[in-house]
């Protein structure tokens, strides 16, 4: 006899409870809550949420399902965006007591593009196996929308009245594209999202090592995303008559060029704080190169040891790579047309045309074109003159029951302010007057981070532990005296 799925949850939760509660939970409700979410991660993962063929309307429309079934008033969950309509974003609003002005949950439910022939399992559906969940956005970011969606619906279920209301954008476009949700949102209807300041649980904040937790990185500031695209064109010919004007030879020197420079080693009052804290934690080699790097003038043998390490080099500088290539149009013709794409993430402080300007110098090809590439995909001669916004200062309402639920859940685990060397929607948030903090509880081994990778996973334990985490951190920060 099958039993109702509430009836069910509850006797799995009673016999977990006999054997000894698992997965960083500490009673039945915890157990249940991640039950709750893991079926809301195998939802979202087996709904196609990329650019070119997915649909992210689609699961907005199935959380927001989640949430009407939950008894969330409908006026209070809202599935809204601009003219695309496979690119609708979701809002829900949980209502405190009005005590303290909004806080707003921030996580994107698009993914990268992922082919089944490049992965061992199929992308789009999830997996678990040797401890892992397998699948697209299993760490970037479907298992912090889960892990949200999943807090938000025990706070109901709870009856739970928070010091303030409690807003979840659940958005478009983070990845790229032309309709990017959070920016939308922020300029077209900012009542829904306006709050005091952001929590953005895009990807993680546990570094680990073989599974064991060695620090909490609180997301302080973040460098600044652009994308350049490379030309080169000539007349081209036949294929038996060969020309030095090659536009893939070209193009391949222009790349060559690139890969072989490095950006100059900065520091800023975010990424300086944090290697102090570091090289406390650390030992061997890596502190004394990190005491290297801290040195005025800093030691250029430490800094070049240190940034073999790709996740420190993605720290210390700015950083461009080439990401796309296209060439030729025949097998049997020269090629007329060569392009390719720079992917650049840049130190705050600096901005997207200023590292335009050094990749033409970089290059040293005045045949080779570099134009900026937009969000929407639009193509221009200069980029934008942003240069990345300056750290928000270290709310105490945001920080002390961080502290407090860290220490409760990792004892002696450090919490160290962070700069992350990838990009999120927090410069929309930033820009807005809204300072952003990136929080999650999802831990992950600095050697196998896979987001936009093949065979992205997440750890089962990991997943399960930081649901419990950002329940017991939201609670704690919407109820402060």
């Amino acid at each position: 006899m099958k039993l109702p799925v509430a009836a069910a949850v509850v006797a799995a939760c009673a016999a977990m409870l006999g054997a000894g509660l698992a997965w960083g939970a500490d009673s039945p409700a915890d157990e249940a809550s991640n039950k709750v979410a893991h079926a809301l991660l195998k939802e979202l993962i087996e709904i196609n949420t990329t650019d070119s063929v997915g649909n992210v309307t689609t699961a907005a429309e199935a959380m927001a399902k989640r949430f009407r079934d939950a008894g969330f008033p409908a006026a209070d969950v809202v599935v809204i965006g601009g003219a695309n309509p496979k690119k609708k974003n979701l809002v829900v609003r949980l209502h405190g007591t009005g005590k303290h002005k909004p806080v707003l949950l921030n996580g994107h439910l698009d993914v990268v593009e992922a082919r089944r022939e490049d992965w061992t399992t199929d992308p789009f559906k999830l997996v678990e196996k040797d401890g892992f969940f397998y699948g697209r956005g299993s760490s970037d970011m479907k298992d912090s929308d889960a892990i949200m969606v999943a807090t938000l619906l025990r706070m109901k279920q709870e009856g739970y009245k928070p010091d303030r209301d409690i807003i979840l954008a659940l958005t478009a476009d983070e990845e790229g594209g032309c309709c990017n949700g959070v920016d939308w949102l922020v300029k077209n209807r900012r009542d829904l999202v306006d709050a005091a300041f952001v929590i953005n649980t895009d990807g993680w904040s546990i570094e680990s090592e073989k599974g064991v937790p060695k620090e909490f990185r609180l997301g302080a500031t973040e460098k600044v995303y652009a994308d350049y695209q490379l030309s080169v064109t000539n007349r081209g010919g036949h294929s038996s008559e060969p020309r030095p004007d090659n536009a893939i030879y070209q193009m391949a020197q222009a790349l060559l060029n690139v890969a072989r420079y490095q950006f100059p080693f900065e520091l800023n009052n975010v990424t300086r704080p944090y290697y102090e804290r570091r090289a406390t934690l650390v030992g061997g080699e890596r502190a004394a190169d990190i005491r290297g790097i801290l040195k005025n003038p800093p030691d250029a043998a430490a800094v070049a040891r240190l940034g073999r390490d790709p996740a420190e080099n993605g720290i210390m500088r700015t950083n461009c790579v080439a990401t796309r290539l296209d060439a030729g149009h025949a097998n049997n013709a020269l090629p007329q047309r060569a392009t390719a794409n720079i992917n650049c993430r840049i130190l705050p402080g600096h901005s997207p045309e200023e590292v335009r300007q050094q990749l033409i110098k970089v290059i040293a090809d005045p045949a080779v074109t570099v134009r900026y590439v937009a969000d929407n995909g639009a193509v221009a001669d200069v980029a934008p003159d942003r240069r990345g916004f300056p750290p928000p200062p270290l709310n105490p309402e945001v920080v002390k029951p961080l502290e407090a639920v860290v220490a409760s859940m990792w004892p002696g685990l450090p919490i160290l302010p962070f700069m992350d060397a990838g990009a999120s929607d927090a410069i929309y948030t930033n820009a807005a007057g809204m300072p952003t903090y990136g929080i999650a509880g999802i831990a992950i081994d600095s050697d196998d981070v896979r987001a936009h990778g093949r065979d992205e996973r997440v750890g089962v334990a990991s997943f399960y532990a930081g649901n419990v985490f950002f329940y017991r951190y939201l609670k704690a920060m919407t109820s402060q005296r």
